[in-house]
């Protein structure tokens, strides 16, 4: 079958569900997420047995080992899926929301209310975690999804798909609201993206090389987020046993996530004192140094190339570099990053508030790891993905970014003249 025809071919019921959802109450949703988290626990057993079958393959595809570890599903994860549906649930209901609202002096009354987008494809890679956020996230959010996961979780993921459509079905919201791909044909990724009039918005999760490819076969929106090159700039005030400890947590804590620290600007008036502290604890918990020439000389360190500054390692690897002051770490940042979580440690507020209001990125930490870049830790229950675009979205997106409006003008028999 033509890749376009097994679109269509899930779209159509994917179109029929979304109209219910977007007519359905927020309890009604609600409940079908709680019913989700349930069947989530309950299929705990039969979820850890598919996923086996695809951790069995990880040496096939080639998984590095942070690779390897958000590919696997625990107990513990498990659980923090159903939490996270549970979290979601207990959100203000987005849908219906009025934006904005004004009486105009001839009488109308003019609002902005939040409604579904509809449906919603999703691309994703390596976690199965995210079949679970995102389809409660479109739950919440009025809206049906298809999602297409890669080969290495297929199995993980359509276990998970089952539970979730297990639990629409409990509370009669139709269960075509959840659909997984059954193939991972790649031509299908292609159709997705192409499948106007079927798939309102496409969100690819990533590597950056399959980003760049659904962005570029689109004819529909596309919220992309191309890569995860984070920073954290130890200022010349900072604390630095406090730096030191965000360091190493926003490095090592999960190198292989997005929000994971890849790059390491240190202030010249401590950075003799600072790189000699942490550059042995690194090095003690794995991690791979490569540096500035004048990094290099305060610590061992591979000597680092222009193109480590532009990279997303994805792995326990730290690129270093001694800046003059504040001006030249933001200013290498801008250049340099890809517009994801940038952190700042210092105790000067002014240095913290110029870092805030000059980093062009979509997450500012000031005094806390780039790890906290995350829907999860912003109260949003979950996370759809983080856009490193600025329209129509911009960092974690929670069940409010899944939205769109509409306008409603309520007269009394006006007609303009």
């Amino acid at each position: 079958m033509e890749p376009e025809t097994v679109i269509a071919d899930l779209a159509a019921p994917a179109r029929r569900a979304a109209a219910v959802l977007a007519a359905s109450r927020g309890e009604k949703r609600n409940a079908a997420l709680l019913a989700c988290a349930q069947a989530i626990r309950d299929d705990a057993e039969r979820l850890k047995s598919e996923n086996n079958k695809d951790l069995s393959r990880s040496e096939e595809f080639g998984l590095s080992q942070a690779m390897v570890d958000r590919l696997t599903l625990d107990d513990g994860r498990i659980e923090s899926m159903a939490c996270a549906l549970e979290q979601i649930a207990a959100q203000t209901d987005p849908i219906g929301q009025t934006i904005r609202a004004s009486n105009r002096p001839n009488g109308l009354r003019i609002e902005k209310r939040r409604v579904p987008i509809g449906v919603i494809g999703i691309i994703f890679e390596s976690r199965p975690n995210v079949t679970a956020d995102a389809a409660g996230l479109c739950i919440k959010s009025g809206n049906a999804c298809i999602l297409r996961g890669g080969k290495e979780a297929i199995h993980s993921n359509l276990a998970i798909a089952a539970s979730l459509r297990r639990g629409l079905a409990k509370t009669d919201l139709p269960p075509e609201a959840v659909t997984v791909l059954e193939s991972t044909d790649r031509a299908l990724v292609a159709a997705m993206a192409r499948a106007e009039g079927l798939i309102d918005l496409i969100i690819p999760r990533g590597g950056e090389a399959l980003i760049r490819a659904v962005a570029q076969a689109a004819t529909i929106p596309v919220i992309k987020h191309y890569a995860g090159n984070c920073h954290v700039y130890v200022h010349a005030r900072a604390n630095l046993g406090m730096a030191e400890r965000i360091v190493m947590n926003a490095k090592c804590q999960r190198p292989g996530v997005c929000n994971a620290a890849e790059t390491l600007l240190v202030d010249q008036a401590i950075a003799r004192r600072f790189l000699g502290d942490i550059a042995p604890e690194l090095a003690q918990a794995g991690v791979e140094l490569r540096g500035c020439d004048q990094a290099r000389t305060f610590a061992e360190m591979k000597p680092a190339v222009e193109e480590d500054w532009s990279t997303e390692y994805l792995e326990l690897i730290l690129a270093v570099k001694v800046v003059e002051d504040l001006d030249e770490a933001i200013e290498h940042i801008n250049t340099y990053s890809s517009g994801h979580t940038e952190a700042v440690v210092t105790d000067e507020v002014q240095a913290a508030q110029e870092f805030i209001s000059r980093v062009d990125s979509s997450s500012v930490m000031v005094n806390a790891s780039t790890r906290f870049s995350d829907g999860g830790e912003y109260g949003l229950g979950a996370e759809i993905g983080i856009s490193t675009d600025k329209l129509h979205a911009r960092g974690p997106m929670g069940a409010e970014d899944l939205t769109t409006y509409k306008w409603i003008v309520t007269g009394q028999g006006h007609v303009r003249q």
